[in-house]
């Protein structure tokens, strides 16, 4: 058995930490504020004055919070976008060099390839000349020998 087994049987609290923000904490403001301003022993134009004149206070006090986070958020939002317009921007130029580079290469490999083609056409023409000429040497030698061949059984 555990030392911790003892405890099994009891009864446990769970607390739990929740950031709710500054809306309810102006509610209980409020709230508060009129409670305490209707348990005031005070004339009942004077409990009204004092009513408005807190309420207004709330309320340019709420006004103030919200244009704060207005302008937090208005902040926040054109940080985040001017930071996914300079990787839209980075991701452009980036394509951009690769189109330029594989253009390049594509205008180096037609070029290559077309040096490539006048020097096979070059060496296949040289190629047929020296074949035409080896064969006319080959025909012309043929005709010789059959001329010597032919004029030493006469002579």
């Amino acid at each position: 058995m555990s030392r911790y087994d003892e405890f099994d049987d009891e009864p446990y609290v769970v607390i739990e930490r929740e950031s709710a923000g500054v809306a309810p904490f102006l509610m209980g403001l409020a709230l508060g504020a009129a409670a305490a301003l209707l348990m005031a022993p005070r004339s009942g134009a004077a409990t009204r004055r004092d009513i408005r004149r807190r309420a207004l206070r709330v309320r340019r006090a709420a006004e103030n919070v919200a244009s704060d986070v207005t302008e937090t958020v208005v902040d926040t939002f054109q940080d985040a976008r001017r930071r996914v317009e300079e990787q839209i921007d980075t991701a452009r130029q980036a394509v951009e060099i690769k189109r330029q580079q594989v253009h390049r290469a594509m205008e180096a490999g037609r070029l290559a390839a077309h040096e490539a083609r006048e020097e096979l056409e070059q060496r296949i023409a040289e190629t047929k000349a020296a074949y035409n000429a080896g064969a006319a040497v080959a025909r012309n030698g043929r005709t010789s020998v059959a001329a010597d061949e032919g004029g030493g059984d006469e002579g």
